[in-house]
């Protein structure tokens, strides 16, 4: 399975104001619309990726062919690793690519860890950098804030170099949380779904593709028994596909429905 981790980087909206408190922005005030300013990427289905960055840099043209590689990367990928990224990241994608004439890239899955640090914890913030300090993961660098986000907007080559970093070690953080949270994420993408049909998907990890599981004991639904795994690579359990029960012993459960 094609497992791709990606974070984007956006301009803020330009308009005209007439103060500084309690306002509201028509459209006849906008000046020009949020768009992304730049993308760090890594394949995290391969150890020996590099982390990718594309950036508007160069005008039009480059944007133009920063859009169209992030729509080449979500097109090949089976999974995408995302921080927020339900609600911000792919939505601001699809309008760039449908603004450039590009349909959907092709069906992919979604790993917002966002989500799973919302339902699975109850961190004092779910603000990406708070849970990586909470973690002991590589945190996110320091930036000059906003100052930073306006310099590469006026093309500032030293703003760039550091948008770059501050973009790159966005995702190289959020590698280790994304397997460190592996075993908490519901719904997982099923690794054994994207092996050759050989049989070895009933003894992998559906959440990691490890193939160390380790029997312990049964999960049972109202009328089912089945044979349960915890993986010894990632901590995720998982279910046998087929019941435990008998062919007799199924007879008698669901006779006595």
């Amino acid at each position: 399975m094609k497992i791709l981790g990606i974070d984007i980087e956006t301009a803020p909206n330009e308009a005209f104001v007439w103060g500084l408190f309690k306002q509201t922005i028509s459209l006849s005030q906008l000046i020009q619309s949020s768009r992304i300013l730049c993308f760090a990427f890594r394949w995290f289905s391969d150890d020996k990726a590099e982390v990718g960055f594309h950036s508007e840099v160069g005008g039009k043209r480059a944007h133009k062919q920063m859009v169209r590689s992030a729509w080449d990367l979500l097109n090949e990928a089976d999974a995408v690793v995302h921080y927020n990224g339900t609600s911000f990241d792919v939505p601001t994608l699809n309008k760039e690519f449908v603004k450039i004439g590009l349909g959907p890239p092709a069906p992919f899955a979604e790993i917002d860890l966002i989500k799973t640090a919302r339902r699975k914890f109850r961190f004092t913030s779910n603000k990406l950098a708070h849970l990586l300090q909470q973690l002991g993961i590589e945190e996110k660098l320091d930036n000059t804030g906003f100052r930073l986000w306006v310099n590469c907007m006026r093309g500032d080559p030293e703003a760039w170099a550091e948008m770059e970093m501050y973009n790159r070690r966005d995702v190289t953080s959020m590698e280790p949380l994304y397997r460190l949270l592996l075993p908490w994420i519901s719904n997982h993408p099923n690794h054994a779904l994207y092996q050759p049909k050989d049989g070895l998907g009933d003894l992998m990890c559906p959440s990691c593709g490890g193939i160390d599981l380790q029997r312990r004991g049964f999960q049972r639904t109202k009328v089912m028994v089945y044979q349960r795994f915890r993986c010894m690579d990632c901590g995720s359990w998982s279910r046998s596909r087929k019941t435990a029960l008998t062919t007799f012993e199924r007879r008698g459960v669901l006779s006595s429905i």
